[in-house]
């Protein structure tokens, strides 16, 4: 099992796989979460700033965490997420991008109380294939410290 003490900084990690984004998925997506017109209808996304169809944010974000899962060691000491902080699109997720993930563990302290645990602050960069960062958030997480 991986503790809290096991943990280091600054050491990043890509995901073993890219997700390619269809235009298919997009609207999938967007008709159950995020219905908005530029999402749903390539002739309407063409009059938006963006140009062309594009994934919603939330739609962005999704991808990024199932790439981290795909990351994530099977033995660590995870109690749960507290919450995500400094979430940024810098570009549009548009259909045909092929995507993937960069994390590393920017921070980590102990609890304050809570003696038995520790808390980590992922870094997460979401790249396309041109190496263009699409989005950027860090996931604050709870975790067990070495109960030995």
């Amino acid at each position: 099992m991986k503790y809290f003490e096991d943990i280091v900084l600054k050491n990043p990690r890509f995901s073993p796989r890219a997700h390619t984004v269809t235009a298919e998925e997009i609207k999938r997506f967007a008709a159950e979460w995020d219905p908005m017109p530029f999402h749903l209808d390539e002739e309407i996304a063409k009059l938006s700033p963006i140009g062309k169809l594009f994934a919603s944010s939330a739609h962005t974000v999704a991808i990024g965490l199932r790439l981290s899962h795909d990351m994530m060691e099977k033995d660590i000491a995870v109690i749960a997420g507290l919450g995500w902080n400094d979430l940024k699109f810098p570009k549009p997720v548009c259909a045909g991008d092929s995507l993937r993930l960069k994390s590393q563990i920017v921070e980590k302290r102990e609890s304050q109380s809570k003696p038995d645990r520790g808390i980590i602050i992922s870094l997460n960069e979401l790249y396309n294939q041109n190496d263009e960062l699409v989005a950027e958030y860090k996931i604050v997480t709870l975790m067990f410290k070495n109960p030995h």
